[in-house]
């Protein structure tokens, strides 16, 4: 008889899983719910208080964010606007891979989707990711075109997306995707999604305070005609 290999746990999310889970949702919920509550305040829409139907109200807000989201996303700086992209290519990229491989573990194929295998070798989806952040990275300090960072930071996000959802495997040097050891990889994509909200959150809180900061020593600096 040959010797039998002990038998991994399946995957399982544990209370420190749910609990970065819970941090990057409450901070991405924090992101849009600031946004939403600065422009409720001082957008046209009434205030709960000054209206009879306040989810009338709020719907119109979360419309009125959203133009105001368009607006600021055409609008604003290049490393803004390239950290938004790479917060959502990022965001989107490791949701779509997960619904895609957890699929592919009950069928051949889903769409044009399909395990990768060259010879007796299974390409992991990391191979391409860090292709592809390698390549993004590169384009972006090697070329001389500032213009192009927010459209290289969708490549870059995805391919941190495919990278660490299966950062697991480049830990362990093995295949561990589905199993125990497997949920690292989900729980360093949580932390990244919860680091990346908290950068955006606190953005949005100190470009607040410089304009109420600086605003307000620009209108109480003496002027040359009170000097005189």
């Amino acid at each position: 008889m040959g010797l039998s290999l002990p038998r991994r746990r399946g995957l399982r999310a544990g209370r420190r899983t749910f609990a970065l889970g819970g941090v990057a949702s409450a901070l991405a919920v924090a992101v849009v719910g600031t946004e939403i509550a600065r422009v409720w305040r001082g957008g046209d829409v009434p205030l709960p208080a000054e209206t009879d139907e306040p989810w009338h109200a709020a719907a119109e807000a979360v419309v009125e964010t959203a133009a105001v989201a368009r607006s600021g996303y055409l609008d604003v700086s290049r490393s803004e606007n390239a950290m938004f992209n790479l917060f959502t290519s990022f965001v989107a990229t490791f949701v779509s891979v997960r619904a895609i491989t957890t699929l592919l573990r009950r069928r051949r194929r889903v769409g044009p989707f399909r395990d990768l295998v060259v010879g007796r070798r299974h390409i992991h989806h990391f191979v391409p990711g860090i292709a592809l952040t390698f390549l993004a990275g590169s384009a972006a300090i090697a070329g001389r075109r500032d213009e192009l960072e927010p459209l290289l930071a969708i490549p870059f996000g995805i391919g941190m997306g495919l990278t660490l959802d299966e950062s697991a495997l480049l830990l362990e040097l093995d295949d561990v995707y589905w199993s125990e050891e497997g949920i690292v990889s989900v729980q360093i994509a949580l932390a990244t999604i919860a680091m990346l909200s908290a950068t955006a959150l606190a953005t949005r809180f100190l470009m607040r305070g410089e304009q109420l900061v600086l605003h307000r020593e620009i209108e109480s600096a003496p002027t040359p005609e009170s000097d005189g």
